[in-house]
C-alpha cells in the first residue's frame, strides 16, 4: 500500500514539475519571464523586403495602421489557404474601415515564392492583403524577429514542403505586438476587435 501511495506522489510530482517546466517556457515565449512582470512581448521589428509588386517594403509602410501578420508559403496545401481566407473575411467585414487597417503575407519560401508567384496567389483572396518576400537572410531575420519556425522538408523527388508555425499575429498602429489574433469566430466579432484599434 505504501508502495502505491509513493508511485502516486511521483507521478504526481512529475506531472506538477512538467507543468511548471511548461508554464516556464509560455512566459519566455510571450516575453513576460524575466521584465519584472507581464509586459508587451518582444515580438516583431524592422524589416526590409519586397512586395508582390516588386516594390520595396519596410515595417515603416505599415506604420499608423493596425496591422495582420501571418507567414506561411505559396505551396501550403491547407493552413495557409484557410488562413488567408480567414483574415480575408475580417476584411471584407470591416466594410469601408478595411482600408485603415492592413494584412501581411509574409513567406517562409523565398526559393519558390518571387513577387509575381505571391501576385498571382494573393489574386485568389481580399485585395487589402499584401504578400511579402525578399532574400533567405532578409526572411530569416523577421522570422526570428517574430518567433516563427519555419523549416524545410524534403518530400522526395527534388520537391519539398515547409514546416512552419502558424499564428495570425495583431499588430498596432506603432507596429508593436498586441496578442495573437483569432480567426476562429465569426469575421464580424474579428472584424470588430481589430477596428478597436484604428
Amino acid at each position: 500500500m505504501a508502495s502505491r501511495a509513493s508511485h502516486i506522489l511521483l507521478v504526481m510530482a512529475a506531472f506538477l514539475g512538467g507543468l511548471v517546466i511548461f508554464l516556464g517556457v509560455i512566459l519566455y515565449a510571450t516575453g513576460q519571464l524575466g521584465t519584472g512582470g507581464p509586459g508587451p512581448a518582444a515580438i516583431g521589428g524592422p524589416f526590409q523586403l519586397t512586395d508582390q509588386d516588386g516594390k520595396p517594403l519596410s515595417d515603416a509602410d505599415l506604420k499608423g495602421k493596425p496591422f495582420l501578420v501571418f507567414f506561411g508559403y505559396t505551396h501550403c496545401p491547407d493552413i495557409c489557404p484557410a488562413t488567408l481566407f480567414e483574415v480575408s473575411e475580417v476584411l471584407r467585414a470591416m466594410g469601408p474601415d478595411a482600408g485603415r487597417a492592413a494584412a501581411l503575407f509574409i513567406t517562409v519560401d523565398p526559393e519558390r515564392d518571387t513577387p509575381a508567384v505571391l501576385k498571382d496567389y494573393l489574386s485568389n483572396f481580399d485585395p487589402h492583403l499584401r504578400g511579402a518576400t525578399g532574400t533567405a537572410e532578409a526572411l530569416a531575420a523577421v522570422e526570428k524577429e517574430y518567433r516563427v519556425y519555419a523549416k524545410k522538408v524534403p518530400t522526395g523527388r527534388d520537391d519539398y514542403s515547409m514546416d512552419h508555425s502558424a499564428v495570425v499575429y495583431l499588430m498596432d498602429k506603432t507596429g508593436r505586438f498586441v496578442a495573437p489574433f483569432n480567426l476562429k469566430r465569426p469575421p464580424e466579432q474579428a472584424a470588430a476587435e481589430l477596428r478597436k484599434y484604428l
